[in-house]
């Protein structure tokens, strides 16, 4: 993933937050040799941990044909991409060109988690793992406990594994267009709040929050 300057996150609480409220992505393993990589979309939970990058929790059907490829090599991308609109090209035409001169273009927020994939097997370290993720996709409880040996789930747990990916390095990405002068990006925030399809309001909010970070690290550098 290509990372401009101006796209590179201001720091890395900026990531986080938006990953921390997001929870679907695509794991990415290497396939082995001759093979395409493996591509598996999936839910997973996020902890940042005290230190570090972190780690991400999931889990998979023993059937998955992955297993195999994750075990010869079990470095791993998760990939999550949110908040994407298409910019039509008069929207980003320069202040003093034809409307027709501009350049159509994507915005999106992208965050990979690169890292090594803990393949968990134990009846208790997956008991352990799908605990953790009911607390965050289900904290109002509700389902019984799923480590018990009994009905529903005790006969279900040996079909799955569980999978901890402990985070090594991360890549992020808001492409908002902070190349462009700030009058053409002031404008953009006016259309999508004015098209207001999916996600244009979630990108204008980047958008914004972004613009006013760089002012202020303008006016700051002024001083």
């Amino acid at each position: 993933m290509l990372i401009h300057p101006w796209d590179a996150p201001a720091d890395d609480d900026e990531w986080r937050e938006w990953l921390t409220a997001r929870d679907f992505g695509q794991l990415a393993v290497n396939g082995l040799d001759g093979e395409p990589p493996f591509v598996q979309p999936v839910h997973f939970a996020y902890d940042p941990g005290p230190g570090g990058h972190g780690e991400a929790l999931l889990h998979l059907a023993r059937p998955n044909p992955l297993w195999a490829a994750l075990s010869a090599s079990p470095r791993v991308t998760l990939s999550v991409v949110d908040d994407y609109v298409f910019i039509p090209g008069p929207w980003h035409a320069a202040p003093d060109a034809p409307a027709e001169h501009g350049t159509p273009t994507s915005f999106y927020a992208a965050v990979q988690l690169l890292g090594v994939a803990h393949v968990l097997d134990d009846p208790r370290d997956k008991a352990a793992l799908l605990e953790r993720q009911l607390a965050h996709f289900q904290p109002a409880g509700g389902t019984a406990p799923v480590g018990s040996p009994d009905a529903p789930f005790g006969r279900m747990l040996p079909g799955i594994r569980g999978v901890r990916i402990e985070v090594t390095s991360v890549r992020a990405k808001f492409k908002y267009g902070g190349n462009k002068p700030r009058e053409v990006q002031r404008r953009v925030t006016g259309l999508l709040a004015a098209r207001a399809a999916p996600h244009d309001l979630a990108a204008r909010a980047h958008q914004l929050r972004r613009l006013a970070a760089f002012d202020a690290n303008d006016a700051g550098g002024g001083a």
